[in-house]
């Protein structure tokens, strides 16, 4: 197999990820999220109706009628599995909560409207999630992530020693920033799959490095008194194809995950995707060179 030069590029490869997490930063403060139903608190619908020529259009349409405040609600057309053909389901997501008598009120009128083209329709489902409520689960969201940060820094510690688990925690948060970075440009929606993406994609970047780390020790005595970036670079290229091999097979699962799931895993199968590809780019060049520095400086 041919023996790529990983460390003799990691300037060039370091500066793209600077680059990468600074634009990134930016577009998060600058654009911000597109926040779910759970972050901003708010309602959310789910139209059933029985025609399969109803489009997304129809459903706005439906709402501006009732009301000009609910012209800017989301709409998604979503799917369940079984689900005949002719039946067509829409959320409908509208940024304010309402009392029991509202709820009723509007069901009844979008029900009415839906019927008024002779088609049946109904809301099957109406749930709401209050102000506190939305800024409890962010609250916690962005501990239970921090938290995830910390423990993987002590547990790399404990295994390898602590300048490994600082390669890897940064290599982490670059993969982390990264993909929100991408949330943020392309305004996916930043909701509780979406986090549990970036929970997973935690642990299959951390998976990829610590095989990496794993390597790198294991050559550090056997190679004792090599050169680290050789020590560094060779252990790379050991693992490099199982970690190609594993990365794309994970990969092309989710791909096909945001290409054909509904609308309501697609937040997490977009947020893998992205981190698939940032994980495995980081496990290779950015958790390594930075253990090369430090071994170079003690």
């Amino acid at each position: 197999m041919k023996h790529f030069d990983f460390v003799g590029k990691r300037r060039i490869f370091i500066s793209i990820s600077v680059i990468l997490v600074a634009l990134s930063l930016v577009f998060i403060f600058t654009k911000g999220f597109n926040f779910g139903v759970e972050f901003l608190g708010g309602s959310e619908l789910i139209l059933r109706v029985e025609s399969s020529n109803f489009t997304e259009a129809d459903v706005r349409k439906i709402l501006s009628d009732i009301s000009t405040e609910f012209s800017s609600a989301r709409v998604t057309r979503v799917r369940s599995v079984g689900d005949p053909e002719d039946i067509v389901k829409f959320s409908i997501t509208l940024t304010k909560t309402f009392s029991a008598e509202e709820k009723a009120d509007l069901q009844a009128k979008i029900e009415s409207k839906v019927s008024e083209r002779n088609i049946k329709g109904q809301v099957v489902s109406f749930n709401e999630t209050g102000g506190s409520a939305a800024e409890e689960v962010r609250r916690l969201t962005w501990r239970a992530v921090i938290i995830t940060l910390v423990a993987i820094l002590v547990y790399i510690t404990l295994r390898f020693n602590f300048v490994f688990g600082v390669g890897a925690t940064l290599a982490l948060v670059h993969d982390v920033v990264v993909t929100m970075g991408f949330f943020s440009i392309f305004s996916y929606e930043l909701n509780v799959p979406a986090v549990a993406a970036f929970l997973t994609l935690i642990g299959y970047s951390l998976n990829n490095t610590i095989i990496v780390y794993d390597r790198i020790r294991e050559n550090m005595k056997k190679f004792k008194g090599k050169e680290i970036s050789f020590v560094v670079n060779d252990s790379i290229n050991q693992v490099f194809r199982r970690t190609i091999n594993t990365s794309l097979t994970t990969f092309f699962v989710v791909f096909v995950l945001l290409l054909f799931a509904g609308n309501a895993i697609k937040p997490f199968a977009f947020g893998m995707t992205i981190g698939t590809v940032v994980g495995t780019y980081s496990s290779i060049y950015i958790a390594s060179p930075l253990v090369i520095r430090w071994v170079k400086n003690r």
